[in-house]
Order: structure tokens, then C-alpha cells, then sequence
């Protein structure tokens, strides 16, 4: 039987295709912004039909109905990077967060959490068969390997992305056709403070530089800063518009990387309708499953790779938190570890953590002598390398404790900078 005859056999409807989901299984559904949303808004039609289903994610950017109150009888969500729509569930118990970092969550479904199902998005076949996984193939292709039971949303604006993104029409239990645009993040509106930050962050960054960019608006705020280098390169866990308004601008061209040469090397997008038109059938972009981009060993394999990502709070050893505020998980570690981790491997390779010195409107410092009780911590003090706020740069990699102290607090608001140094008293049993 040809593809196209199995692609035919196996067509139904969202209604149809989620009976196959039984009560007890466990799911997992491609996240961010390959969400296959009119899979999960018939999952949820039919919830008087399941009991004790685990569903199983990362980033979430679409209702989350499931994590719910009034859901608790029929679905519990498994969150391996907690968002604001899952936060409430997994602070009440309703929910429960996996710590692990990006680069192994594939490797759950097949050691910790098999899979029943899995839940994909994807674009309509090629001439052979072959559907791409468009904008999330991280754990997504993973997940399609591992579950018995393949529910793919086709969607003729899905991106047909290149590189180990795709999966065959054979591996598919059930296929709903149905086109609806595609959840966007918008770009943030940028504050002089994180102006300023990604200002002392491209003061780090040299032509011929190869970047990882986290999430958030630090991160878009340094692409932005970006546009008097040359030769930039990608290999970062996502991308967002900023990449393609430098990619366009010529200022990235992935020309001097020495590894995976003239294209850029990602795991999952996300952004606006313009980010995804540009990535479509894009050659010099190649998305692979997070096993790939977020092995430190791979992404080292990179010269002068730039690792920035942000955190919460920086306590006096260098220990960042990038996750939970007041004990609360918030988001998740998602692959900040994996990239300070290879940009250490890389041959001239730099770890950035850059965030505000302040939160709560300025009332509460980001830099602190112990991190908040019940904190995680998301980089440990042996990892960390360079730290950066508004008020500028210090590079913690092989420093004492007390000389990081000491470091630190003149990254600090000018504001909280006497009383962090009578901690540095306290703390270290010596003058500041």
C-alpha cells in the first residue's frame, strides 16, 4: 500500500482520533508554538470520557483547559517547563513538575514516563510521505517514536522546516487535517533597563561569534544590540523574530562556524507569523530533536560559542535560581544548564547570565547573600562564568566566594548595595 492510500485510510476527525486515548494513559503534546490546538480543544470535549490522564509537556502558549480547577477527575498534567497558564495546578498539587534538563527529556519517555500517545503538529506530506515537524521538534519526534498511538494535527501553515524534523505518514495511528494560524509569541516592549543590559551583553560578543539565545526579553533585547557585528552564527535551543530580522540584515550568516557550517542549528521556534514564514523551507536553518542541539558535547563541538541566558536571583557563591520564586516552580531549567555547560566546552566559548538587578518594580534585589528558602538552584557556582545587570559585567568562572561577593554587589542596585555589603560582614566574617 502506497502512502497516499494509507494517508487516506487513516484520516478521521479530532473527535474520532482522541477516543483512542484511554482513561489511565499518559500523553504528551508538542509545545509552544506547535501546540496541535484542535486536537487538545477536542481532548478536552471529550474529558467526561477520561479518568487519570497524564499529559506531559514543556513551554505552554495555548489554554491549558486540562490544569483547570474542575479538571482534577479527568487530567493531571506533568510539566517539564512551567508556565503562566500551568503555574496555579502545580502550586495547588493538582500538577506536578519533572526537573531534567532539556537534552534528556526525550530520554524520559523511554527510561521514567513511556508514553501511550503522543500528540504531533505537523506540515501536509512531502512527495514522499514524509510530514515536517515544523516548529517543535525537540521531544516531539522523540515522542512520535516511542508512543503506540500517533494523533497529528496536518496544517497547511505548519512551516515545513528541514533537518531531522520529519516523520513518516506509516508512523501515524490517526491524521486530522485541519488549518488554523499558528500560536505566536509577540516580541516584548523593551525598558531602558534591558537596553542597557544587553548593551554590557554585546560588549562580550565578537565577529564570527556563534550564539544561544534563551527565552525572554533580555535575550531579544541583545539580538536587537546586535546589528554592528559580522558573521554571526546559531546553534541555540530556539529562535525568535530577532534572529530573523539579523539573518535578513546580514548580519548572521553562520560563514564562520566551524561546526554545521552556513546553517543554523536550533531544536524548537517560536515568535510571529514573520519568524515562521522565514523558516519555512529555509536551507540555511536545520531543526533537531533537543538530544542533538542541547548536548553540551554537540553545541561545544561550536568555537566562541555565547551562551546568554537570564535567572531570578544570584545569591553572594554565584548559585543562579532561574526557576522558582519563594519556593513556587514558575518555569523550568530548561536548557540554560546544557548551553553553560557546552559554551565551557566550546574553544573560546563564554557563558552569559544577564538579568535586571531589581524585581517587584524595584523593591526587591535580584542579588542577594542566600538564595530564598526552597529555591532551585539552575546553575550551580561551579558553572557559572560571566554576570551581567544594567550596572555591568563580572566574570565569576575560578573567583572565591568572597571575591564573587564582592563582584557582585557592584552589580547590584546602588540602593541595596550598603546593605548587601553588611551581609558580606555577616556572611564572610571580614570588611567589605
Amino acid at each position: 500500500m502506497g502512502w497516499k492510500e494509507e494517508y487516506r485510510k487513516k484520516l478521521t476527525t479530532a473527535e474520532e482520533a482522541v477516543k483512542l486515548i484511554k482513561p489511565g494513559d499518559r500523553i504528551s503534546i508538542s509545545h509552544a508554538a506547535a501546540e496541535p490546538t484542535h486536537l487538545v480543544d477536542a481532548l478536552m470535549a471529550n474529558k467526561d470520557a477520561y479518568h487519570n490522564v497524564e499529559i506531559v509537556h514543556m513551554v505552554p502558549m495555548g489554554t491549558c483547559a486540562y490544569a483547570r480547577p474542575g479538571m482534577e477527575n479527568h487530567f493531571r498534567h506533568n510539566a517539564i517547563f512551567v508556565g503562566a497558564p500551568t503555574r496555579e495546578t502545580i502550586k495547588n498539587g493538582h500538577g506536578d513538575y519533572t526537573p531534567c534538563h532539556f537534552s534528556q527529556i526525550p530520554n524520559l519517555f523511554y527510561r521514567t514516563l513511556p508514553l501511550n500517545a503522543a500528540l504531533i503538529h505537523v506540515s501536509p506530506p512531502d512527495a514522499h510521505g514524509f510530514c515536517s515537524l515544523g516548529l517543535s521538534v525537540d521531544y516531539s519526534k522523540h515522542a512520535a517514536a516511542q508512543a503506540p498511538v500517533v494523533i497529528a494535527q496536518v496544517n497547511r501553515l505548519m512551516p515545513r522546516t528541514l533537518g531531522d524534523s520529519f516523520v513518516h505518514v506509516s508512523a501515524m495511528t490517526a491524521i486530522v487535517e485541519h488549518d488554523a494560524p499558528l500560536l505566536e509569541l509577540a516580541p516584548p516592549v523593551l525598558t531602558e533597563v534591558e537596553k542597557a543590559i544587553a548593551h554590557n551583553c554585546a560588549s562580550l560578543i565578537n565577529d564570527g561569534d556563534c550564539m544561544q539565545l534563551g527565552i525572554g526579553a533580555i535575550p531579544d533585547a541583545v539580538l536587537l544590540s546586535l546589528m554592528d557585528k559580522n558573521d554571526l552564527g546559531i546553534h541555540s535551543e530556539l529562535i525568535s523574530d530577532g534572529v530573523a530580522d539579523l539573518a535578513k540584515a546580514g548580519v548572521i550568516t553562520h560563514k564562520r562556524k566551524n561546526f554545521h557550517q552556513g546553517t543554523a542549528i536550533v531544536t524548537f521556534i517560536m515568535g510571529t507569523k514573520k519568524l515562521y514564514d522565514y523558516v519555512d523551507n529555509n536551507p540555511s536553518l536545520n531543526i533537531y530533536p533537543a538530544t542533538y542541539v542541547n548536548d553540551p558535547y554537540v553545541a561545544g563541538k561550536n568555537d566562541n560559542l555565547v551562551s546568554i541566558n537570564s535567572c531570578l536571583q544570584v545569591d553572594f557563591l554565584g548559585q543562579v535560581c532561574a526557576e522558582t520564586i519563594n519556593g513556587v516552580q514558575i518555569s523550568g531549567v530548561g536548557g540554560q544548564t546544557d548551553f553553560v555547560r557546552a559554551a565551557a566546552i566550546s574553544k573560546g566559548g563564554r557563558s552569559i547570565i544577564a538579568f535586571p538587578s531589581t524585581a517587584a518594580g524595584g523593591s526587591i534585589s535580584r542579588i542577594v547573600p542566600f538564595l530564598d528558602p526552597g529555591a532551585a538552584v539552575t546553575t550551580s557556582r561551579n558553572d557559572v562564568e560571566y554576570v551581567i545587570t544594567e550596572y555591568g559585567v563580572a566574570n565569576l568562572r575560578y573567583r572565591t566566594t568572597r571575591d564573587r561577593a564582592r563582584m557582585l554587589i557592584e552589580l547590584a542596585h546602588p540602593k541595596f548595595r550598603d546593605a548587601l555589603k553588611e551581609a558580606f560582614k555577616r556572611r564572610f566574617n571580614t570588611a567589605f
